[in-house]
């Protein structure tokens, strides 16, 4: 499998270190000088690339999507925070007819907790005495707040029929690895799902994995998809 990296921050230094064992090799980086509004996304740059992966910046995103779909190539999209132009990024994709795997989070255990949160929302959405929250915490380097994940997670808890308010809240300050909770609390007692990253390769693990994938499939697909965890 032949890789193309958009952006080579930690996250692309990673996947760059684990992908021989997944049968894959990086052919090539696009990062912030090379890759200024898209313009590195050429045909020569993109010939016989298998799958790119983009860990870079919303706004990195937002140009480079469309011009690798254009060009054929499939796509791990792990980056945040372009939330608001989703429709046209999935219109690019359904243009060009790749398949794209684009999640907030790529380790299994918040892919897990997504899921169960939607079925606890579920079960708790008719208790009117339950009201949901989400906090997520980070170092202090990080960007977007909240985080791409906690928006999932409200979404997930939305989708189960919590119809109520939820509240989001997010810390950042130091080294925090990430951190997700989960939580619905009544007057006589609080249940709380909570997921901590530990090492960020497992998030470098989670992308290899979708790379592997989506390679032939056509469409948008989440990581929930790649482990089998819808319906």
């Amino acid at each position: 499998m032949r890789l193309l990296l958009v952006g080579r921050g930690r996250m692309g230094r990673l996947i760059e270190s684990l992908a021989a064992g997944y049968d894959a090799e990086v052919m090539g980086v696009l990062d912030r000088a090379s890759n200024a509004r898209g313009a590195g996304v050429t045909a020569e740059r993109c010939r016989g690339i298998d799958v790119a992966i983009d860990f870079s910046t919303a706004e990195a995103t937002l140009d480079s999507v469309p011009r690798l779909a254009a060009q054929g190539v499939s796509l791990v999209v792990g980056t945040t925070g372009w939330l608001a132009r989703e429709t046209e990024l999935r219109e690019a994709v359904a243009k060009a007819g790749i398949g794209a795997v684009v999640a907030s989070n790529f380790s299994l255990g918040a892919n897990v907790l997504e899921a169960l949160a939607e079925s606890a929302s579920r079960l708790l959405a008719a208790a009117d005495s339950y009201g949901a929250f989400i906090h997520e915490a980070h170092h202090s380097a990080k960007k977007d707040a909240p985080s791409g994940t906690a928006l999932t997670l409200r979404k997930a808890v939305e989708r189960g029929g919590y119809a109520r308010g939820i509240d989001v809240s997010s810390t950042r300050a130091g080294f925090i690895p990430g951190t997700h909770t989960v939580g619905f609390d009544a007057q006589a007692e609080t249940l709380a799902l909570t997921h901590t990253v530990r090492d960020r390769a497992t998030f470098a693990h989670g992308a290899l994995a979708a790379a592997r994938w989506v390679r032939g499939r056509k469409g948008w697909f989440t990581m929930r998809d790649v482990l089998g965890l819808t319906g």
